[in-house]
């Protein structure tokens, strides 16, 4: 709310879009549950990278359609989000973990992707998005 504030106030339109887009997921994801129960940490972690996500999306789109002019926006909240979630653990840290839930399930071939996936996101609950953990895990389970 307090962003949300500032924003308006210091007229950064962009900014209070993507935070009223956030204040909206939020609302919605906690009346979908019946009663207005609080988000946890790892709902609300969930909820701003999917939004995220979705904003790169849309920006990979509008460029791939010549839209600068609408992918700059998108980019620009998605940037915004991104001050919320923790910060992100780097390539080699997560090829580490990795490797780490290779070696303790003892995976040796793609068949096992699922277990080390799954193993994988458990630890890296928002620190990672799941395309660099699949990339990471397809390249160790393959070679």
């Amino acid at each position: 709310m307090d962003a949300m504030k500032s924003a308006m106030k210091e007229k950064r339109t962009n900014d209070l879009e993507a935070l009223r887009a956030v204040k909206a997921a939020m609302l919605v994801a906690q009346t979908e549950t019946g009663a207005k129960q609080e988000l946890t940490e790892d709902e609300e972690i969930k909820l701003l990278q999917r939004l995220v996500k979705q904003r790169r999306d849309s920006a990979a789109i509008f460029n791939e359609q010549g839209r600068s002019d609408l992918a700059e926006p998108e980019v620009e909240q998605a940037a915004v989000i991104e001050r919320f979630l923790p910060e992100q653990a780097s390539e080699e840290e997560v090829a580490q973990v990795v490797d780490q839930v290779i070696s303790e399930t003892g995976a040796s071939s793609m068949k096992d992707m699922g277990a080390v996936m799954g193993r994988t996101n458990q630890l890296l609950a928002g620190k990672a998005d799941g395309k660099t953990i699949s990339a990471i895990v397809k390249q160790r389970l393959s070679s």
